[in-house]
C-alpha cells in the first residue's frame, strides 16, 4: 500500500457472524481463509455463487456470505 491509498474496510456477515474485512471480493484469501476446507461452496446474499464467478462477485457493506463444505 502506498501513501495516499485508502482501504475500504466493510463489515459483512459470513456464516452468521459478522465480520469486519478489507476484502473486495468473494475470492479474497483471508476470506476464504474462514473455512479450512480445500473444496467449499459459497452464496452471497442468499445466491450460490459458482468458483469460477468469485473473484468477480464483489462485497458489499451488510453482504450475507454462506461458506460451506462437503
Amino acid at each position: 500500500m502506498t501513501a495516499g491509498t485508502r482501504v475500504e474496510v466493510r463489515t459483512i456477515v459470513v456464516n452468521g457472524e459478522a465480520v469486519m474485512t478489507a476484502a473486495a471480493t468473494l475470492a479474497s484469501r483471508p476470506l476464504m481463509a474462514l473455512n479450512d476446507a480445500t473444496r467449499v461452496a459459497t452464496a452471497r446474499n442468499g445466491t450460490f455463487v459458482p468458483e469460477k464467478a468469485r473473484a468477480s462477485t464483489l462485497l458489499f457493506f451488510d453482504d450475507h456470505v454462506e461458506i460451506v463444505s462437503p
